[in-house]
Formats: structure tokens, C-alpha cells, sequence
């Protein structure tokens, strides 16, 4: 690969999403895109008894058969968990289609890269080696997640509310609205939320 990656989150509330494959880790993949709003049609002979159920509970369509070109009608991303030759015919569609493609660990059929995690509300914050190392990704996630807790969702949330009423105060000016903001961000700011609105936890 040349280059380096560029960074976005997509928005795929509504958006067809089309993944390739029904065991377990099609699964998971699948969860992301649930979770995420996505319009889901998965193509796969079997699937797990998961993404059955998410089939009766009208979350995705699915689509019992084996991959055939002309699967991709529609869609904005296609994540495909299959083996390499199926991978391949995914990706050159994907490619003639200008489609993103993530192809499950294999690199060179994949125009995107998924990536590990934290969520924490309205904050997230991932972490991609570019499909190199999924297990350094998943480990650094791990240690965000210590070091950024449950209570950075409702801070975030809170920081949100406080912008849209500074921005509508047509009299603070430019420069004073930018280092309030900066001001309502900072760690000292961070630590009296916490002090005043403390979140209990479940955590395992």
C-alpha cells in the first residue's frame, strides 16, 4: 500500500450495505452494520442462528445463496467474510462499481478498513493499522477503554448542548466563542463534570 489512510466515520443510517457471508464473524461485522442503521441485505447459503433471528426481527434481508455479480445493486459499502476467490469477485465488482469493499482479513481486496472501537456516547474513537495487525488494534482499544470512561458519553453529550447555545449568542465574539469552547473541552473542565455528575458503572 502507498499512501497514507484517510480517516472518516460514515453515516450509513438508511444507506445499503450488502455483506458477504453468514458464520460468526460475518456476524459481527453484521451487528456493526445493524447497529450503525444500515439498510442490510446479506447474501450467504447458511447463517449463524443470530442473524436468523435479526432476519424475523425485519433487520436485514437475507438472501440464501451462494455470491453471483449483479449482488451489489444499490449499495454504498460491502463488507465480504469469505474465501479468497469470493473475496476477489467481490472486490473487482465493488472496484467497477465504485463501491467500498472490506474484505475480512485480506488485505488486497479491500478498499476500506474496519476499525477497533471505543465507544463512549456520542464519542468514538478508532483504531486502524490498515488491516497489518488486528490484534494491536484490539489491544490499544482495550487501553482507551480504561482510559476513557463511561462518563466521557454524557460529558461529550453535555459539551454538544453548551456549543449550540454559545454559537447562537450573536454577542460573544469570534475569538471569546472559540476559547470558551476550547475552554469547555479541557481536562480541568472534564474533572468538574465528573466531580458533579458522577456514572455508576456495570462493567465486568
Amino acid at each position: 500500500m502507498s499512501g497514507n489512510l484517510y480517516p472518516l466515520f460514515l453515516n450509513l443510517q438508511g444507506r445499503t450495505c450488502v455483506v458477504v457471508g453468514g458464520t460468526e464473524m460475518a456476524e459481527g461485522k453484521t451487528r456493526e452494520l445493524v447497529d450503525a442503521g444500515a439498510r442490510i441485505r446479506l447474501i450467504a447459503p447458511e447463517v449463524t442462528n443470530q442473524i436468523s433471528a435479526w432476519v424475523q426481527e425485519g433487520k436485514l434481508h437475507w438472501e440464501p445463496k451462494v455470491y453471483e455479480a449483479g449482488d451489489l445493486r444499490e449499495a454504498y459499502l460491502v463488507v465480504s467474510v469469505a474465501d479468497t476467490d469470493t473475496n476477489a469477485r467481490v472486490f473487482a465488482d465493488a472496484e467497477a462499481q465504485h463501491i467500498f469493499c472490506n474484505a475480512v482479513d485480506d488485505i488486497q481486496h479491500c478498499s476500506c478498513y474496519a476499525s477497533a472501537v471505543v465507544h463512549r456516547g456520542p464519542l468514538q474513537i478508532a483504531i486502524s493499522t490498515a488491516g497489518n495487525s488486528p490484534a494491536l488494534a484490539q489491544r490499544l482499544r482495550k487501553e482507551f477503554e480504561g482510559q476513557f470512561g463511561e462518563e466521557y458519553g454524557p460529558w461529550v453529550e453535555h459539551l454538544g448542548k453548551t456549543r449550540a447555545v454559545l454559537l447562537q449568542d450573536n454577542g460573544v465574539a469570534g475569538e471569546v466563542r472559540r476559547k470558551m469552547l476550547h475552554e469547555q473541552a479541557s481536562a480541568a473542565a472534564f474533572e468538574n463534570f465528573r466531580t458533579h455528575h458522577p456514572v455508576i458503572t456495570n462493567r465486568r
